[in-house]
């Protein structure tokens, strides 16, 4: 094994155990602090302080201080917000979704700018297309790191699933259930019981070990491939405003503006799962234990989509995944405006998540490949873009969960999800028309004389 995919396996491992951490409670947390709406809250609140971070953390820190440390030190920031949890109230739980906030721009970040010079410098190596070799990278992190929604949520569902006080929930309730919910008008879920505190302390304390072991394995093991490159940032650093505006910079990019719709769309749909259908669907109908062996179901067709999509996107091209994933959530979401979810359909509850999955594969690989091979000149201020923009999303989402209806966020996905489909059309039209080619490894774009010869990608 190469030294460069030594070091995806260690990124994606180190990702694969501070997210089978973080993810397991973020899809609890609209069902385990529903008290005031809290849990919802301060996901909203840990998306907000995203889009604070994406404004300047990202290129500062990363060019200063590295990939590595950035990863290391953002991690650390996940932890406390497991920490938060073990004393849930609107201080603890605000404070900590602040701090993990600002951290996890320059994570993800800092991880697709790591990806994208490993992809590079393993492309030059070999003498192949550094697209394709960083496509491959995404689609080997995707399959390790996706699967922490697997081990996070069956976490959460052996231990919840020891609670004596789990009932069945009556069939007047389930009337409450699914699309037809409308929580802030005064109707209430049908099964919102908390597990008790001895479980849920068990839960936090075995989500804070893995999140430490996290920190320890990356720190240890990852190379620092950009250590020189950082150490003569800081001999010969820019202005402070110029690397602060570098992420507002990147907007005069005008295929930056048509994605920003596409990349919010992937905050929309994960928040939707996360939010919406783990607590109107199956904490509703089935009872909150249940609610991890579902999102296992979403987290191992995530991962094995991921990979295969990351092999299958450089024989089919990235636009026929996109419409595979467009296709796929704009069914479900037909689906859920009709379902009444009950308990006897019990089946059906997991074909939803399975097929959601499939389709986030989609949105995770190919939209940060596709902004690993459209700005490489500017990575880490196109990635700071992603995470940015991608946060909006989830803020979006999270802050309207106790709000509107539940149909109405349905209809709001659909909206978006076209919107975002017409604009990415757009951008892969702009592309045909100019391509971004790649010498040695840089991109850039083709002067309009010279398309003629150049008509694809």
């Amino acid at each position: 094994m190469g030294r460069n995919m030594k070091n995806v396996l260690v990124v994606s491992f180190g990702f694969l155990l501070l997210f089978t951490a973080y993810g397991g409670l973020q899809s609890l947390q609209s069902s385990l602090n529903a008290s005031e709406g809290m849990g919802v809250a301060s996901l909203s609140v840990i998306y907000a302080s995203i889009i604070l971070s994406s404004m300047f953390l990202p290129p500062i820190l990363i060019k200063n201080l590295g990939c590595k440390l950035t990863i290391v030190a953002s991690m650390a920031c996940y932890v406390a917000y497991s920490v938060g949890n073990f004393y849930p109230g609107w201080a603890t739980l605000i404070t900590t979704s602040v701090i993990l906030g600002l951290g996890g721009s320059p994570l993800w970040s800092a991880k697709c700018t790591y990806l994208t010079i490993s992809g590079n410098l393993q492309a030059e190596k070999d003498n192949k297309r550094g697209p394709d070799v960083v496509n491959q990278y995404f689609g080997i992190f995707f399959l390790i790191f996706q699967s922490s929604a697997v081990w996070g949520n069956l976490m959460s569902s052996l231990i919840f699933g020891q609670d004596t006080g789990i009932a069945e929930i009556p069939e007047e309730d389930l009337k409450f259930c699914g699309a037809g919910s409308c929580e802030y008008t005064g109707e209430a879920v049908g099964n919102s019981t908390r597990p008790s505190d001895t479980l849920v302390n068990t839960l936090l304390g075995s989500y804070i070990g893995v999140g430490v072991l996290a920190i320890i394995f990356v720190a240890v093991f990852l190379d620092n491939l950009d250590r020189d490159a950082a150490r003569e940032f800081r001999d010969n650093r820019d202005p402070f405003w110029t690397v602060f505006l570098a992420t507002f910079k990147h907007l005069s990019d005008k295929r930056q503006l048509l994605l920003i719709p596409l990349t919010m769309y992937s905050g929309f749909e994960q928040g939707f799962l996360a939010g919406d259908y783990t607590k109107y669907y199956v904490t509703c109908a089935l009872g909150i234990h249940f609610v991890g062996f579902v999102m296992i179901c979403f987290g191992a067709t995530n991962s094995l989509c991921s990979y295969a999509f990351g092999k299958l996107a450089q024989y089919t091209g990235r636009a026929a995944l996109f419409g595979l994933a467009t296709v796929s959530n704009f069914s479900c979401i037909i689906a859920l405006l009709l379902w009444k979810p009950h308990p006897d359909q019990l089946a059906v509850f997991f074909v939803f998540p399975a097929l959601w999955g499939m389709a986030d594969a989609v949105w995770q690989t190919q939209t940060n490949a596709l902004y690993g091979v459209l700005f490489h000149e500017h990575k880490e201020a196109a990635f700071a873009n992603y995470r940015l923009w991608e946060s909006v999303g989830f803020v979006i989402a999270f802050a309207y969960s106790n709000l509107i209806c539940l149909d109405i966020k349905l209809y709001v996905l659909i909206g978006v999800l076209v919107v975002s489909m017409a604009l990415y059309g757009l951008v892969e039209y702009k592309e045909y028309k100019n391509p971004t080619v790649r010498e040695d490894n840089v991109s850039k774009k083709v002067p309009e004389k010279l398309i003629i010869s150049e008509t694809k990608f």
